[in-house]
């Protein structure tokens, strides 16, 4: 055992496996009192609730929103290379996210009878961006570059303390609105809206535990992207360099102390040399052995199969694959990452892939942010009197077993005129007695 305490265990321990695979979950029923007095404070006052929230959490006193000129200022104060690279990150970003929307278009279901599929952007989303012990520009940038190529019209960014990187990010982004909040009472405004924060249609991002609390109790007013957990990361290796892998595992750790690195492996040999690795990178830093201590792990496996059947049950948010056949069957991560190169880092800051990823075993059902979150897909119907003839012989008898007779009327009267009296007679015919 290393002395960040990263174990070694048995992939056959089914005990240990599920204690690893359990989701970190450091909530009790005070914080989500907590979190639900603020959310409920910004819904009924509003502004007065907001600026209050904004002194006690931020130590920030109105005015709450960003000017454009002052914007622009703080914008320039970031050195030039950061604002290249934002530059080019968000060229990358949106690259790929243009790839992402869904298409349109008509499809002819029976002689009568279409249905088109019509994509449309979001009227205002709301991005929000961690302020806590590092500025996150790249978070601005996952989350308003794919809205701003889906077409939305306004994109509104929060930020408790918007450093000069994330000004040149909002700027390079299209961001339309900053405001200089953060927490629970930023998601509160954005999802019912005061005076000075207008109401969102959706509301994406990272955040601490109170932005992923308040997160969940908006959803019904504003959707949301996803819950999001503490940061993970899965490595399936069977080779490499044990420093590599270790530098991996040790730069999702540095996030927060509730990350969670574990690497899966089929070879002792391996999981020896990056334990001693990860000791050694490890020391002094302190959230990181926390982080690693509390929910890091190497797992030792019989087979690669094994190890990607053990990956499937964590769902990670990121998983890392050493070679390309491991990606040969169905996998189940947030974003994979495949060969020794393609380092998780690179997908946070400059691949053009979103790093706005579901954790907690959420991409058993969904992957991460893309431009398809910022649009809405409707069906538009067509039907003429032929077609609807056509239908009828499948939607009475579905419409009456349901016991909803008035469905199935509702589409007799137009295929029986006569006997709803609403097809007018032709000039000059007369009905036979």
């Amino acid at each position: 055992m290393g002395r960040v305490g990263l174990r070694i265990l048995d992939g056959t321990d089914a005990r240990a496996i599920a204690r690893l695979l359990a989701p970190v979950d450091r909530a009790d029923r005070a914080f989500h009192a907590r979190v639900q007095s603020i959310v409920d404070g910004v819904r009924l006052r509003g502004d007065r609730a907001l600026v209050q929230y904004a002194k006690a959490f931020d130590d920030v006193s109105p005015p709450l929103e960003v000017s454009a000129a002052e914007m622009r200022a703080d914008a320039a104060r970031a050195p030039a290379a950061v604002r290249r690279a934002i530059r080019q990150a968000a060229r990358h970003i949106a690259r790929v996210a243009v790839r992402q929307i869904p298409r349109g278009g008509r499809v002819q279901v029976a002689p009568g009878v279409s249905v088109e599929q019509r994509v449309e952007p979001l009227d205002r989303v709301g991005c929000y961006v961690p302020g806590g012990r590092f500025p996150l520009p790249s978070s601005l940038l996952m989350t308003a570059v794919p809205a701003r190529v889906a077409g939305v019209r306004e994109i509104i960014a929060v930020c408790p303390r918007p450093e000069p990187a994330v000004m040149a990010a909002a700027l390079e982004a299209g961001v339309t609105r900053l405001f200089r909040i953060g927490g629970a009472h930023a998601v509160a405004a954005l999802a019912y809206g005061t005076r000075t924060v207008p109401r969102v249609d959706k509301i994406v991002g990272p955040g601490n535990r109170y932005v992923a609390a308040a997160k969940a109790l908006v959803a019904g007013r504003a959707a949301i992207d996803f819950y999001a957990g503490p940061t993970e990361i899965v490595i399936v290796a069977g080779a490499g360099r044990p420093d590599w892998i270790a530098a991996d595992l040790i730069a999702q750790a540095e996030h927060d102390p509730d990350a969670r690195a574990v690497l899966i492996t089929w070879s002792r040999s391996l999981a020896t040399r990056v334990a001693a690795a990860v000791a050694r990178s490890s020391a002094g830093r302190a959230i990181v052995e926390r982080a690693l201590r509390a929910n890091g792990a190497i797992v030792l496996v019989g087979t690669p199969a094994e190890a990607i059947a053990l990956a499937n049950r964590f769902a990670p948010e990121h998983l890392v694959l050493d070679r390309e056949s491991l990606a040969a069957g169905p996998v189940t991560a947030g974003a994979v990452f495949i060969g020794p190169y393609t380092a998780q880092a690179a997908g946070d800051y400059a691949t053009g892939s979103n790093h706005v990823l579901p954790t907690a075993g959420a991409a058993r059902f969904r992957g991460g942010l893309s431009a398809a979150d910022f649009v809405r897909v409707m069906s538009v119907q067509r039907v003429t009197r032929a077609g609807l003839t056509r239908l009828a012989p499948i939607i009475l008898p579905l419409a009456r077993a349901e016991g909803l007779r008035a469905h199935a009327e509702s589409v007799e009267m137009r295929i029986e005129p006569r006997a709803s009296g609403s097809r007018p007679r032709a000039s000059g015919v007369r009905k036979r007695s």
